[in-house]
């Protein structure tokens, strides 16, 4: 293992954080046979040299598209991810989804778009006092789809065009934005356990994704790595 690597995540901390714990072998993906160190009573483990070596490369691909200033959606399809992904994010400036995915962002980008617009019309609206004129009750039933959107679009607010790579927390959690990706050519990057397929995915850092102490520690490292001299 390089130093690079060790510096990255150390394999102490991997160990503690659960991050080798890989699915039953009834779930097992023949895809992820690479990344499966042994069997142990019905469970993969996970090679974690291959994990730190994956995610070497992975933050490697994502360096060089942000210095090319490419858009990268983050996506948190799981609610262990939700808090890192998202910070991740918004350190970096880039737009995010966070636990649902709304079928069609990106292969109906131009409808998703355009509620995106709205909800920051609306916004613009309620600071200016526009909606004073309405009454009370009409007020409570705005402020309701108003947090409705929000909770829907806010992430997506940097997402003016259509992304140069999109990031996934879970592989398989995350499956119907990594078909959508797939289906625009959009190149994805993603964490996914030994239940999942690697197939068209640019770059796979095979973990534990159901840990949220894994999943933080592969975000933070991606983080310090990517922020640094930002």
């Amino acid at each position: 293992m390089s130093d690079t690597m060790q510096t990255l995540i150390p394999y102490e901390d991997m160990l503690k954080a659960g991050m080798h714990f890989g699915r039953k072998r009834t779930v097992f993906s023949p895809r992820m046979q690479e990344h499966v160190y042994a069997v142990r009573d019905g469970i993969c483990i996970i090679d974690l040299l291959k994990t730190q070596e994956s995610l070497v490369h992975a933050i490697a691909f994502l360096k060089e598209k942000l210095a090319a200033d490419s858009l990268v959606l983050f996506v948190a399809p799981t609610t262990q991810s939700q808090e890192s992904v998202t910070d991740l994010a918004k350190a970096l400036g880039m737009p995010y989804v966070e636990e649902r995915w709304i079928g069609g962002t990106l292969t109906n980008f131009k409808v998703i778009n355009a509620r995106v617009k709205r909800l920051m019309d609306l916004e613009d609206e309620k600071a200016k006092g526009s909606w004073e004129k309405y009454t009370k009750k009409e007020r409570v039933v705005m402020e309701k789809d108003l947090a409705k959107m929000r909770k829907n679009f806010d992430g997506l607010k940097r997402l003016t065009r259509m992304p140069d790579v999109v990031f996934v927390s879970s592989l398989r959690e995350g499956a119907i934005a990594v078909h959508e990706a797939n289906k625009m050519h959009i190149p994805v990057v993603a964490i996914g356990n030994t239940d999942s397929s690697p197939e068209r995915i640019e770059h796979v850092v095979c973990a534990n994704d159901r840990s949220k102490k894994s999943v933080d520690l592969i975000v933070q490292a991606m983080k310090a790595e990517l922020t640094s001299g930002k």
